[in-house]
């Protein structure tokens, strides 16, 4: 309400005592409430039996908190706070101020900031832990000593905004059957809820604070489609799984209260074993190697590009005046290297985009009945073509893919041949890229041996063009890195600290090209080079080597080409292992480096039985065939591995 002229500063209240407006117009008298531990305050000079008035409201107020305040801590509190974190404290006693009484009305009643050394009212996070809780030195008990949360007193009507995108009645509906939602899903969650996952239950306040937060949120990022956006939301909500929504309940604490530890420390990957010793495994990887010719149409270069082919894609970048189709939403939009005039990079402005690709439910044998289900975006459950996106980006980022634009960037290497050198151990190697004014670019390449995964190589990678995104999402790569980045070569110490953690400091070097030549140290052309969809990373690099493996063409995706299956499932698959589980802070390219050999190494053992059985044999770590069956493996093996391996069956999106 707005603050009382003073008309009616006379006129006694009709409610009385029973008034419950914190700032009334009407007057009331007051009463000093009979309290031992609060100074008593002196009737008014006009009422000399001011003991048969009625009490002022905000001393009834704060006489009923500081009652409930002492049934359930037992000690007297200076004053309870209220429900958005103030203090309602009156002045001092008449004789107290400046030496002259003076008549206590609702003026001298002051609305003050909680101070930290008053204690607000106990919360059930407060509350004494078993025994069993005290002792443990779990994380799950550390929960217990969160610091209370104190949600705004809030009605359930929508904020104002500067630029509203639909009516106050329209905002008003859509927000009730949000919060409603949120309600029963709350609901469900206090059921359920045992222990120290007390905390995820919210209190009344707490959800209407967060049904005005995600409305708010909304109705100022998508102005445009908020109805569709909102209403999607409501549906997700309602039909969120209990996880879901704990996950959702998470990231509203986070944000508004505390940062809360995971409930559950992630358990280490199991170590790998094959029986085999590394020399018997690299000797069986022989028949595992891919020959890439007939896969130049997914992706693979294996012949570098000639001076006329980078002429022409020189020529074509120059009459497209900068002109490129965004990798993320599709838009078209124009690039600047090394900077326009104004210091603009791009145009076009933000992106709006879905970081995750459209999912394609399997189709059942009832779906002409009961109807197909329609492909939707996992990244917020949204069907596919109802929304422009979820997440906003900075600019418009473009990927590059023509082998011949590549080379006029930087040309292709073939893997030289190194005299001084003898045969070299098998190497698992991955790249992370970024978003540059040359289009997807290495920005970090990590090498470890194979089968044992020792590190051989881990530096940051200076792009050619200028940085629009670090696709830090993926890319686990935060501008944080290049600014704690050592020359390669110098020692690295100490960690650095990250918005929501630390780092390890790299090594970086200048350029793509000397990233390459540094892998080129432990490899010849005949040494298997191992990695995951690897044709991304060799052309990152600008690398063409001849003997590769792929876990892409070891573990074809059902659909066959370009459909592939993505990392992070054939780890959980075959390997019982959970990779890229960093959330926001993107993959770990070292990580993903070990478990792409483990990947190998299990192909390598399958392999090994099916020899096995056939008789062959090991000896001085080389394979040795039966007599009369190396011709019959070379062609079961071409026809596994081969280019005609896993075809293009139908068209949908990569799973990668």
């Amino acid at each position: 309400m707005f603050t009382p002229l003073g008309l009616f500063k006379d006129v006694p209240c009709p409610q009385g005592e029973n008034c419950t407006l914190l700032t009334c117009m009407f007057a009331h008298k007051p009463v000093a409430p009979v309290d031992q531990g609060e100074p008593q305050h002196a009737p008014a000079a006009t009422e000399p039996d001011a003991s048969a008035q009625p009490a002022p409201k905000r001393i009834k107020i704060e006489a009923a908190a500081e009652s409930s305040t002492e049934a359930k801590t037992q000690s007297v509190e200076p004053s309870p706070p209220s429900s958005n974190g103030s203090v309602l404290q009156t002045s001092p006693s008449p004789k107290e101020v400046n030496g002259k009484p003076q008549q206590l009305n609702q003026s001298t009643t002051k609305l003050q900031t909680v101070s930290r050394d008053v204690s607000p009212p106990p919360t059930r996070l407060e509350q004494t832990p078993k025994k069993s809780e005290q002792v443990s030195a779990k994380p799950k008990a550390a929960r217990h000593q969160l610091p209370p949360r104190q949600a705004p007193k809030e009605s359930l009507n929508p904020r104002m905004l500067a630029k509203a995108p639909a009516a106050h009645n329209v905002r008003l509906a859509i927000l009730t059957k949000l919060h409603a939602a949120m309600c029963a899903q709350n609901n469900k969650m206090a059921k359920n809820a045992e222990g120290p996952d007390k905390y995820l239950v919210l209190s009344k306040d707490e959800l209407v604070t967060m049904a005005l937060d995600e409305e708010e949120k909304t109705a100022k990022e998508n102005q445009n489609i908020y109805s569709n956006i909102i209403k999607l939301r409501i549906v997700k909500v309602s039909k969120m799984s209990q996880e879901d929504w704990v996950k959702e309940v998470k990231s509203h604490l986070n944000s508004r209260y505390y940062k809360i530890e995971p409930s559950e420390q992630p358990k280490e990957p199991k170590v790998f074993t094959t029986g085999l010793s590394a020399k018997e495994e690299i000797a069986i990887s022989s028949k595992l190697v891919t020959p890439l010719n007939g896969l130049e149409q997914f992706g693979y270069v294996t012949r570098a590009p000639t001076e006329e082919e980078i002429a022409q894609a020189r020529k074509g970048v120059l009459e497209s005046k900068g002109w490129e189709k965004c990798e993320r939403c599709g838009g078209r939009f124009q690039v600047f290297p090394g900077r326009r005039e104004d210091g603009l990079l791009t145009t076009g402005g933000q992106c709006t985009y879905h970081p995750g690709k459209p999912f394609y439910p399997p189709r059942k044998k009832t779906d002409h009945i009961t109807g197909s289900r329609d492909a939707f975006y996992p990244c917020c459950n949204e069907s596919l073509g109802t929304s422009s996106g979820c997440t906003k980006g900075e600019t418009h980022v473009f990927k590059v893919s023509e082998a011949k634009r590549l080379a006029s960037i930087l040309q292709f290497e073939e893997t030289p041949t190194q005299q001084d050198k003898g045969p070299q151990q098998p190497v698992c190697f991955d790249c992370e890229m970024g978003y540059t004014t040359q289009g997807l670019e290495l920005i970090r390449l990590t090498a470890v041996t194979w089968p044992e995964g020792k590190e051989l190589l881990d530096i940051l990678v200076r792009p050619i063009g200028e940085i629009l995104d670090l696709n830090s999402r993926f890319s686990g790569i935060f501008p944080e890195h290049y600014a704690t980045a050592v020359p390669y070569g110098t020692a690295v110490s100490g960690k650095a600290p990250l918005e929501d953690g630390e780092l390890d400091p790299l090594q970086i070097v200048e350029s793509p090209s000397a990233a390459r030549e540094l892998l080129f140290q432990f490899l010849q052309p005949d040494t298997p080079l191992i990695g995951h969809a690897i044709d991304n990373d060799l052309n990152a690099c600008r690398i063409i080597h001849p003997t590769i493996i792929d876990t892409v063409l070891l573990y074809p995706h059902p659909a066959g080409l370009p459909i592939r299956t993505s990392l992070k499932i054939l780890s959980r698959k075959y390997l019982d292992r959970d990779i890229q589980t960093g959330g926001n802070r993107g993959h770990d390219s070292k990580e993903d480096s070990i478990a792409t050999g483990d990947l190998v190494r299990a192909k390598a053992l399958e392999t090994w039985k099916r020899l096995k059985a056939k008789g062959w044999t090991i000896q001085d770590d080389k394979l040795v065939a039966p007599p009369g069956a190396e011709d019959t493996e070379a062609v079961a093996t071409a026809r596994s591995l081969g280019p005609g391996a896993g075809q293009k069956r139908k068209s949908q999106p990569e799973d990668a």
